[in-house]
């Protein structure tokens, strides 16, 4: 049975999704994990195929979708096989643009928008600095009012498609003594003088997506850069890392039980002292308990964006389903590449790299501890 968060139609874009991705993606996720990269025009097919504007109005070029059509994108991208490629999609479609829709001015839609939902533009969100993560608080880029503009200085951290992108959605302060008051939004063109990519990041997974640390050395941008409200940066960023981590479980999930199905295979057929590793007790009782927590895990999910489609702000279940999808997943992994064994430590089929790519949920858009710290406080603890 489907769940509610799902129709017919939901399932047919499934399928055409999961058809794109098996026969346009899949096949280079070795190379491009061995290249550091995945091709930007990537972004170009997807926005020609209409799947990087799901959830937007179709006055912008989107699909006028919702988040059961957001699911499923974040679901099967994890069939690509490379972790990297799913996120720096999300990154363009479901957390960097989002905020533009709900903040935005009419224009800066039509001019930022369109080309990011078409697949012209590359977009990342600036928010992690040197100093400052998981405490989003502590952020020191400032923007000065001048004139008839801001000036911007500052160092951004860890920003996901942050090597090739044509926009940057930017988290700054704007008034230091304003405590929370005092966080704005801005949109920021990377061509702008003083705008630089000072280096790209190795990681240990997500290697196919760009990760670079920025410089803004006296960005000079004029007052429609500002995104939303001067000083309201903080609400409404922290509206923006809901459905970041929302899709982030989704995909995360999703690449869990793809390991998890390719491990059943794989011990089906694997023999040890005359018969299947699959039929020892030891790991029929680690399948029981992984096929249960990942079904938890992706009900959850499925609940929690229900939820959130039906006009309600879910932030403790979405909370709960990042801490709980974390540690499901990477159990997952952990346990799927001990039973291929020296085969899962190789790298020639890939349970390496789905090892390696599924630890970043537990510290991206907020690290385990925080997700805990959110929780207790919806609990009035």
């Amino acid at each position: 049975m489907l769940h509610p968060l799902f129709t017919p139609e939901h399932e047919d874009f499934r399928a055409t999704v999961r058809s794109f991705v098996e026969t346009e993606l899949a096949p280079h996720a070795l190379e491009w994990e061995r290249d550091g990269h995945f091709p930007d025009w990537v972004f170009k097919r997807m926005g020609d195929l209409g799947l990087l504007g799901v959830r937007f109005p179709v006055e912008y070029g989107g699909q006028g979708g919702d988040w059961g059509h957001a699911i499923v994108i974040a679901e099967e991208m994890a069939r690509s096989g490379s972790g990297g490629v799913g996120m720096g999609v999300a990154v363009q479609s479901e957390m960097a643009t989002p905020p533009i829709l709900k903040f935005g001015t009419e224009d800066q839609k039509r001019r930022y928008l369109v080309p990011a939902i078409s697949g012209e533009k590359i977009f990342c969100l600036a928010i992690t600095e040197p100093g400052a993560g998981s405490d989003v608080a502590s952020i020191e880029t400032t923007a000065r009012a001048d004139g008839d503009g801001f000036v911007i200085n500052g160092r951004k951290m860890f920003i996901t498609n942050g090597a090739r992108a044509d926009v940057c959605v930017l988290v700054t302060r704007t008034d230091k003594g304003a405590g929370h008051e005092g966080f704005s939004l801005f949109v920021v063109d990377t061509d702008l003088p003083g705008f630089t990519v000072s280096r790209e990041l190795d990681k240990l997974g997500m290697r196919t997506s760009d990760t670079a640390e920025l410089i803004l050395d006296d960005v000079r941008v004029p007052m429609d850069a500002l995104l939303g409200e001067e000083g309201r940066g903080f609400v409404e960023i922290m509206w923006e890392l809901q459905g970041e981590r929302l899709i982030g479980v989704a995909g995360s999930v999703a690449g869990g039980q793809l390991v998890f199905g390719r491990t059943i295979e794989y011990a089906q057929g694997r023999r040890a002292f005359g018969k299947p590793i699959g039929s020892f007790q030891v790991n029929r009782h680690k399948f029981a308990e992984m096929a249960t927590e990942l079904e938890a895990a992706r009900q959850l999910c499925y609940d929690t964006a229900l939820a959130w489609e039906k006009g309600e702000y879910p932030v403790r279940q979405i909370s709960m389903a990042k801490l709980y999808a974390g540690l499901v997943v990477n159990r997952t992994m952990n346990t799927c590449l001990q039973v291929f064994g020296g085969y899962g430590y190789a790298t020639e089929i890939g349970i390496d790299r789905a090892w390696r790519d599924a630890r970043l949920l537990r510290i991206g858009a907020g690290a385990d501890e925080v997700m805990r710290e959110v929780i207790a406080k919806t609990m009035g603890l």
